[in-house]
């Protein structure tokens, strides 16, 4: 699915389809995009329409940040932007976050690909020379690892 998003306060189109994605059971959402594409954004406002009233901010240096829902408990979001190899996800112990069955937005997750092997969305933001975001929405089920 593709949605395109011209101003900021048109992400509810795109948090609406994801909450709705929650809702059908999906936990864990792999947010890509060049620096600068929305990747965090998307991450607040999502947070917000989940009850979510602490400050949401990137976890680029603490790498996760844990907030709680009213409605769907624990909320991890992830930022890998800094993790150099497979082996630091062990260390950050990032196949504990993803077994938790809480939700996980995780940014820049390509270096953890081999472990996603469990239902999940992909988000590719683009971002057109309009500065226009189109998010490319695309559900995954679980496959054998």
């Amino acid at each position: 699915m593709e949605i395109q998003v011209d101003h900021i306060n048109d992400l509810s189109k795109v948090t609406n389809v994801l909450s709705a994605l929650i809702d059908g059971s999906y936990k864990i959402f792999l947010l890509r995009g060049d620096l600068g594409a929305g990747k965090t954004t998307l991450t607040q406002r999502l947070c917000s329409q989940l009850g979510i009233t602490e400050s949401v901010s990137s976890p680029t240096f603490s790498l996760v940040n844990e907030y709680t829902s009213p409605g769907y408990g624990l909320v991890y979001h992830m930022d890998l932007y800094r993790l150099e190899k497979s082996i630091d996800l062990v260390q950050i112990g990032f196949e504990e976050y993803l077994d938790s069955g809480n939700i996980c937005l995780i940014e820049w997750p390509d270096l953890a690909r081999d472990h996603f092997t469990m239902k999940h969305v992909s988000i590719d933001i683009r971002v057109t020379p309009e500065h226009t975001r189109i998010f490319n929405i695309t559900t995954h089920d679980a496959v054998d690892a």
